[in-house]
């Protein structure tokens, strides 16, 4: 499996100087080639590449391997949407291959500039014990808040796929982030005090307007969202562990367009629109996919609205957004830790398996409790 590897380099005054110049000098490179790739309605590298090459190296004095890479930056992105002009920014990302970088060891790297060829030390952490031959295909090179990147494709080991014996529901949501069928909750109550502090900070900061209050604008971009990225990290980590440790598959939930298919009260729109469901999804996949342990993804229809007992769908199982009771038999339990029993009762349906292979009952006293 390919996992991206960001390695923060270290360069000296002299060393950001050339790395700059060489951002800039790239990427006019880049508006250069897309420009006349638009204009004629050239979007083959073999094609656009004869028009362009000398042209690039003779007015921006990059090296053959790194005009190269221009024009195959630009193609790829044509290649993607060919429907508008594609103009990049003065500091987007260079795009590195073996014949212009090469790690001389885990703490330094040899990159080619316009000024030629520089070392840089580089700092890589837990993953320092990566073997070069794990590095796969090309790499970006990125300025991000004023430090400088390199995204580097790593071949991680798999683990082998498991044959689980049960299988985890995970619910999504606001309230609670998460909220799996063994009774495990993962409450949103620290992430929406983040956010709310944050949009209120912001809106102060901004009617303020001073030179300090954009300083401090600034300071705090990014934060929320990397503080969501970690709490994510962490659920998911321990969702993965959980199954990995009682050889059970997990079920989520397909949720993809569900900001087009949700109607939410304007008071509510920015913590739902900030709900990062899609990267926990993703945190979750990658993680198990590493440790073997299989994923359903199943539809999210109704998940909330039928009961785990008699199969009764109704709106008016949900009486209050937390709870859930039975019109018809009566089954009482909070509605997200229902919806998790639903969730994975479906992804056992769904599976070609010999029947008694998965637990699908659940005799959790939360979900049994009657009125």
């Amino acid at each position: 499996m390919l996992k991206t590897l960001q390695i923060k380099l270290l360069p000296e005054d002299n060393q950001k100087d050339i790395l700059l110049g060489t951002f800039k000098k790239f990427n006019e490179a880049c508006n250069f080639v897309s420009r006349i790739a638009w204009d004629n309605k050239i979007y083959n590298k073999i094609s656009l590449q004869k028009l362009v090459y000398y042209d690039i190296r003779n007015k921006f004095g990059l090296s053959a391997q790194l005009t190269i890479r221009v024009i195959g930056k630009v193609v790829d992105t044509y290649l993607t949407d060919r429907s508008v002009f594609h103009e990049f920014r003065e500091y987007g990302s260079i795009v590195y291959d073996q014949r212009v970088m090469s790690f001389k060891s885990m703490d330094e790297v040899s990159l080619n500039t316009i000024k030629g060829r520089i070392r840089i030390p580089v700092t890589i952490g837990k993953y320092v014990e990566i073997p070069f031959n794990r590095m796969r295909g090309q790499c970006d090179l990125v300025r991000k808040h004023k430090l400088f990147y390199l995204m580097v494709s790593v071949d991680v080991p798999e683990q082998p796929v498991i044959e689980p014996k049960n299988v985890i529901g995970v619910d999504m949501g606001i309230a609670n982030i998460s909220v799996d069928s063994t009774g495990k909750y993962y409450s949103g109550e620290k992430v929406k005090e983040v956010r709310e502090h944050n949009l209120d900070l912001r809106s102060r900061l901004q009617s303020v307007n001073t030179k300090s209050a954009k300083r401090h604008l600034k300071k705090l971009s990014g934060k929320e969202h990397r503080f969501a990225t970690n709490t994510n990290h962490i659920i998911s980590k321990e969702i993965v562990n959980k199954a990995k440790g009682t050889s059970s598959a997990i079920a989520i939930e397909d949720l993809s367009g569900i900001r087009m298919r949700e109607t939410v009260k304007k008071g509510n729109r920015y913590m739902h629109n900030s709900w990062a469901f899609y990267q926990l999804r993703l945190f979750i996949e990658y993680k198990a996919m590493e440790a073997g342990i299989p994923v359903m993804v199943i539809d999210p229809h109704n998940t909330s609205r039928e009961c785990p007992n008699c199969h009764t769908i109704s709106k008016k199982n949900r009486p209050e957004r937390s709870t859930f009771k039975c019109i018809s038999c009566g089954l009482k339990g909070e509605a997200d830790y229902i919806a998790s029993l639903n969730i994975r009762n479906r992804a056992v349906a769904n599976q070609p398996i010999v029947a008694g292979d998965f637990f699908v009952h659940c005799g959790s006293p939360v979900a049994s409790s009657l009125l």
